[in-house]
This record gives structure tokens, C-alpha cells and sequence, in this order.
């Protein structure tokens, strides 16, 4: 990383050609790149005849994050498209098949799912299951051949984590865990700004996120593993790792009194927590299935920076104790697909690979051993 003479401006500009600074580690940079740009390919006077090939993603569970935000960002990215489904519902099937025209050979339920090994149109797989069935599917799709991406949390424990590495390290196949926000320019600033030491030396972080609005699967703890920290608080993990540019060492965590103890009999309602960090740096998290929270933010010797709405899918805000930020909104879902597309073409590592997934959940497990204990958990 430079000092000095590196700007604001430079760090978005390498940002948005897929080059530059590590992302908690990486060796890579999460391209940011508006997603109506022109390839060099079809540019006038271009020697290529030919566009460059589009890798085929096959969605894996049609909920509403796939039917509402992969889907439609499917029909926006440049280096990606959708080639194909599994669904356990026929009329699903059918409403897919017309909506965006797909063909018999490329649906598939979860009883024919492994002969998607035979597709040559389906480069990449992307779990969108409950939680509990992350590990099966990528392990049956890096056995078929396929690249994978996997929806974060990555899995419920650290050896599930641990056997989608292997798979997909035996079969030569790339894994990526869904963490959009890494393609998301507000909270690349975030990180940035720590970076660039513009207000000093890293203090403290908070990080809230909750919702009011869960039902289903995400309140079976078999299904889910969890409540809120599963879904909505693994946010506010990666966001104090990408904010701080540094590991945990230790957390304490309190869960929260449970006003609708039917509603949440398995899981918990709401949980607090706080991370240490190395050079005493600290992060006081909260989450919640019964307060709508969306917030970042970091406090530093000469000033602060924050997202208010920093999690969402669009609308993200963010500001500083010098003014606010002026990014624009993007296709987090388009480009984030489209990285992961751009790196296996490449060759290149992806920015978010299921290593960081697995140290996410080894921190939600040791959040919850810590709430289950009432003991400070060391990581």
C-alpha cells in the first residue's frame, strides 16, 4: 500500500480494473466496474471478431435472494449469465423456464442434481440453500466438475468448512463465498480510509445489524444453526475484519432477552458482542430478529467514518466527521458474479474464498460458546 501521494481517486480507479491492495489478506482486489461498460471486444476498430465467452452459473435453491437479487443480476453482468437451475418445486421450474427462457437440459432437482457434472453450458454452481445444506451441495458440485459459490454464513461449523475446501481443492475447482459488499464502493472507502490512516490511528468499530421480518427456515436452528448471527450478524463480523484490516483474538457475547419466546424457541432473538483486536482495538457488534439496525462505523484519533445503511442490497450511505461520501450505487450481486467469472478466466485467486467464509464461522462459533457461557472466548 502507498502513503502519501495515493488518493482517494486511485484507490477506486485500481479498484475498478481488478487490481491492487488485499482484501483481509488476499492478494487480489474486488473489481468495481459499472456493469454497462463496453469490453475491449466490442469497442470499434476491435480485432476481436468474436466476444469474449460468458461463464454459465446454475442457481442451486430459487428463494427469494435468488428469485429477487442473483437472477435479475444475472441478466446485468458482462462476464457471467444464467444457464441453469435446481429446484425441488416443478411449478418453480416452469415459471423459470418461461421467464428466462431456459432449456429442459439445464433444470434440474436435487434427485438429478449430480448429472449436472454433464452440462458443459454450467460452469459454476451457487448454493443458495439454508445453511445446514451449504456443505453437501458444494462438495456434490466440485465432484461434478463445477466451480462453486457458496451464500455466507459459508456453513454451521468450521469442519464443514473444512471438507467444501478440500472438495473443490481435490477437484481442481475455485470457491467463493457470496460476500457482495467486497465489490461494494462505500465499504471499500471504509477501508480505505483505515488504510490511508486519513484520521488516524484505528480506535474502535461498531457494527449493527438486525431485522424484523424472519420467518421460515432461518428460525429452525437445525436448518439455520443459528438465529440472527447467522444471517444478519455475520455482517458485522466481516465488516470489523475489512474496517480494521485485522484478525479477532478474543469475544465476549450476551444474548438477549426473548420477548417472542415461541417465535424464537430454537434460536436467539437478539445477541451482543465484542471483539478484541490486536493493539486494543475493540468492535461492539449487535444483532437482532426484532430491530431493524444497518449500521458501520469507525472511531479514530483524529475523527470518524461511517455507513448508515451500510448492509443493503442498495441505498448504502456513508459519511465522514469531514463530509459525506460520494460513491454511486451498483449491482453488488452483477459484480460480484462477475468477478468470481473474470478470476477462474484469468487464473487468478477470488477475493473472498472459502477461507475467509471459514474464519467467519470460527468466530460465530466462538460468539456463541461465549453467549452460551457467560466466558470471554479466545479465537
Amino acid at each position: 500500500m502507498q502513503h502519501g501521494s495515493y488518493s482517494r481517486r486511485d484507490f477506486i480507479r485500481q479498484a475498478s480494473l481488478g487490481m491492487g491492495m488485499a482484501f483481509i489478506g488476499m492478494e487480489s482486489m474486488a473489481m468495481f466496474s459499472p456493469s454497462g461498460s463496453e469490453s475491449a471486444a466490442s469497442l470499434p476498430g476491435s480485432s476481436a471478431a468474436v466476444p469474449p465467452k460468458k461463464l454459465g452459473i446454475a442457481l442451486v435453491g430459487l428463494g427469494g435472494y435468488a428469485g429477487g437479487q442473483l437472477a435479475p443480476a444475472l441478466q446485468k453482468t458482462q462476464h457471467c449469465y444464467l444457464a441453469g437451475i435446481v429446484t425441488g418445486t416443478p411449478q418453480k421450474a416452469k415459471d423459470w423456464k418461461e421467464a428466462y427462457k431456459l432449456k429442459d437440459k439445464d433444470i434440474y432437482n436435487y434427485s438429478t442434481f449430480d448429472q449436472i457434472r454433464d452440462n458443459p453450458d454450467i460452469d459454476i454452481i451457487y448454493v443458495v440453500l439454508p445453511n445446514s445444506m451449504h456443505a453437501e451441495y458444494v462438495v456434490r458440485a466440485a465432484r461434478a466438475g463445477k466451480h462453486v459459490i457458496c451464500e455466507k454464513p459459508m456453513a454451521i461449523t468450521v469442519e464443514e468448512c473444512d471438507r467444501m475446501i478440500a472438495a473443490c481443492k481435490e477437484a481442481g475447482k475455485m470457491l467463493s463465498i457470496g460476500y457482495r459488499l467486497h465489490f461494494e464502493p462505500h465499504n471499500l472507502e471504509m477501508r480505505r480510509l483505515r488504510e490511508q490512516r486519513e484520521f488516524g490511528a484505528l480506535k474502535h468499530v461498531v457494527a449493527d445489524d438486525g431485522m424484523s421480518d424472519a420467518e421460515g427456515w432461518r428460525l429452525d436452528k437445525q436448518l439455520a444453526g443459528g438465529g440472527p448471527l447467522m444471517d444478519v450478524g455475520i455482517y458485522c463480523v466481516q465488516g470489523a475484519r475489512y474496517t480494521t484490516g485485522l484478525e479477532p483474538i478474543a469475544v465476549t457475547a450476551k444474548e438477549g432477552p426473548k420477548k417472542d419466546p415461541v417465535k424464537f424457541k430454537s434460536v436467539e432473538e437478539s445477541l451482543t458482542w465484542q471483539m478484541e483486536f490486536p493493539g486494543g482495538i475493540t468492535a461492539d457488534c449487535r444483532t437482532s430478529y426484532s430491530e431493524y439496525m444497518n449500521r458501520l462505523r469507525a472511531e479514530a484519533e483524529k475523527g470518524w467514518f461511517e455507513l448508515e445503511p451500510a448492509y443493503g442490497y442498495s441505498g448504502i450511505e456513508g459519511k465522514t466527521s469531514k463530509g459525506p461520501m460520494n460513491f454511486p450505487q451498483v449491482n453488488q450481486q452483477a459484480l460480484q458474479m462477475d468477478d468470481f467469472a473474470k478470476a477462474i478466466m484469468e487464473g487468478r485467486p477470488t477475493p473472498v474464498p472459502g477461507e475467509m467464509g471459514r474464519q467467519d464461522v470460527k468466530i460465530l462459533q466462538a460468539i456463541y460458546r461465549s453467549m452460551e457461557t457467560g466466558k470471554r472466548v479466545e479465537i
